[in-house]
């Protein structure tokens, strides 16, 4: 149709779509929804791939997720693990790597000052605490001139290639044939006498190095409470406590610091910025097994900021409780927790699980087992001023953002000052994967597999009966030139909504939005209070398909709706379906949505039910 071609062309013209730092992959996938999308999926089932082969695959996991941005490391040749039970050799082994890792990342800094570097460091701390993906002058400008220069200096003079190269070094560390070697070559030695300040416990090995401390600790109970951090701590098990900085850096002198942890129900109190945080550096944190509890200070738990922050955990049921910008989080870098086993929750206010603001790659992988996910409940939305204004926090119609679980985000500066505008920052890639089990995810506004302002967010959930309540923006939405995805592989799923309006496959301001639920299961939309299902609006592409199943739909209007220039599609490809508690159009002009019907009106309003 005349309506669809007019569509794909002004998706796909930026000129007049201001911001800095565009991602290729949103930029393709505006020209080219279809194989755009299809192109970051595949990107993202790779990427479960590489997590489902263990600790090993963490190496090919960053690569693949780097990519799909544009960014590749510096090519180098993995250093041969010994072959042997000597522990000088393995020792050496170990010093050598935290040596080219140190390297890598002086290599990568080194078009920076002094000053440039520090303010790096410290103004990682700001974005932390207090970005926030819509600004309107002239309130916070000082805030959007931190962020655009943190930005400006990472793509012009930081070698980002190089850092990539530090974190997959680094990331072998963990090859678990490898680990075990250690674990029997310190099985008889002694413990030393003097650990390091902040540390207790039986620790076999301490050494200072020119990049920091290098601990063993034993197999008994350990603490570790340290606020400079080390290069790298291996403790081989026990039921142990870390707080302060842990796998993070310090300080911007020293940027690299890795911590694994082969057994035992571990407690994880970091400080702000000081916990599997790549901050100008590498952050790296493994935990191979047992119940851990981590409760995140903001900035901690898989974050990137001018650098690469990775957390594993192998085994057990485990349980994270964030604040903000944590679980998968980034603004200039690359964030990522992957859990491979066990039931696990997952708790932040916003900015997490999966979050990908400017220059940002944000992911979280969970390969195996009943998770729950929650995000929200801190941070007011400013909906609230139009559509509830007398509401209370505690009120139903109260809205809280969340901007989490597979969220992409730039920042947009909402202004008619062209000036303005032109500082703001295009999102990055928030990606949240579940691969199997029953799984539970409630959020607040902006949610789910949805992109903000040339931000890609993708949510994909590969097996399982599953309930995904969401609100505002949730499941597979997108706004002011984002790109929304979410995808349910297969299962009994249940969807419900806050509300009041977009979720499932909708789209608004020049965006693309696309929802899908796969398999022949008979899942239920109980969305009441919402409206969406393939849903466009203001030059939008938003797209909603269900593959089968005896599915039931409660929404309160939309299902293949596009207004104005808009494109919006609803695909129910089998089964008898439900539609009784979806409400007949108000004006009695549009028609019912029933069974075996094909309705195209307007030429960009399409419901299809087979």
């Amino acid at each position: 149709p005349a309506r669809l071609l007019a569509l794909r062309t002004s998706l796909s013209n930026q000129s007049n779509k201001v911001a800095k730092f565009k991602r290729g992959a949103v930029t393709r996938i505006l020209a080219d929804p279809w194989a755009g999308l299809s192109e970051v999926e595949g990107a993202a089932l790779l990427a479960v791939a590489a997590a489902e082969s263990g600790v090993e695959g963490l190496p090919a996991l960053v690569d693949i997720l780097e990519n799909e941005m544009g960014r590749t490391g510096t090519p180098f040749t993995p250093r041969t693990f010994p072959a042997t039970m000597a522990r000088d050799e393995l020792l050496g082994f170990l010093t050598t790597v935290l040596e080219e890792a140190h390297h890598d990342r002086e290599e990568a800094l080194r078009r920076l000052s002094p000053q440039e570097r520090e303010f790096l460091f410290s103004q990682a701390r700001t974005l932390v605490e207090g970005f926030i993906p819509q600004i309107t002058p002239p309130d916070q400008l000082s805030d959007v001139e931190v962020a655009g220069k943190f930005a400006a200096l990472l793509m012009q003079q930081v070698d980002y290639a190089a850092l990539i190269t530090a974190a997959q070094r680094l990331a072998r560390f963990g090859n678990r044939k490898f680990l075990r070697q250690l674990e029997i070559a310190f099985q008889n030695r002694k413990p030393i006498s003097h650990a390091p300040p902040g540390v207790t416990g039986e620790i076999l090995l301490a050494e200072q190095t020119a990049y920091g401390w290098l601990i063993v600790g034993g197999r008994g109970p350990n603490s570790y409470d340290l606020d400079q951090g080390a290069a790298l701590i291996i403790d081989l098990g026990g039921n142990d406590s870390y707080r302060g900085v842990i796998g993070a850096s310090a300080n911007s002198d020293i940027g690299n610091g890795v911590v694994i942890d082969l057994a035992g129900n571990d407690l994880y109190e970091p400080l702000s910025l000081g916990f599997a945080t790549g901050r100008l550096g590498v952050g790296l944190v493994i935990d191979q097994s047992g119940d851990d509890t981590y409760r995140l200070a903001p900035g901690t738990g898989g974050v990137g900021l001018a650098g690469l922050g990775l957390l594993y955990d192998g085994e057990g049921h485990d349980v994270y409780e964030g604040s903000r910008f944590t679980q998968g989080a980034s603004f200039g870098g690359f964030g990522l927790l992957v859990d491979r086993a066990g039931d696990d929750h997952y708790q932040s206010f916003g900015y997490a699980l999966g979050f990908g603001g400017p220059l940002g790659v944000g992911a979280l992988i969970d390969v195996a087992g009943n998770d729950s996910y929650d995000c929200g409940g801190r941070y007011p939305s400013a909906y609230n001023a139009t559509d509830a204004p007398n509401a209370q926090p505690q009120d139903p119609a109260f809205q809280y953002d969340c901007f989490g679980l597979g969220t992409g985000a730039g920042l947009r500066l909402f202004s008619k000052n062209q000036a303005h505008r032109a500082q703001s920052l295009a999102g990055g890639w928030g990606l949240l994967i579940d691969a199997d089990g029953n799984d539970r995810y409630r959020s607040a506004n902006f949610s789910q597999g949805h992109g903000y302002f040339f931000g890609l967010g993708v949510k994909l959930d590969l097996a399982g009966d599953d309930e995904h309540q969401a609100a505002r923006y949730g499941q597979g939405t997108a706004a002011h030139f984002g790109v929304g995805l979410t995808v349910d592989y297969q299962g009994k799923d249940r969807y419900r909504s806050k509300g009041p309006y977009y979720n499932g496959g909708s789209a608004w301001d020049g965006s693309v939005a696309l929802a899908v639920d796969g398999g022949h299961d008979s899942d239920f939309y109980d969305l009441p209070a919402s409206s969406g299902l393939g849903m466009a609006d203001l030059g939008g592409w938003g797209l909603f398909i269900e593959q089968g199943g005896a599915d039931q739909y409660a929404v309160s209007r939309g299902l293949g709706y596009g207004a104005d220039t808009s494109v919006g599609a609803f695909f129910d490809l089998e089964g008898r379906d439900d539609y009784s508690s979806v409400p007949p159009p108000a004006d009695g002009l549009h028609p019912e949505r029933l069974n075996h019907k094909t309705y195209l009106e307007n030429m960009g309003s399409l419901f299809v039910d087979r």
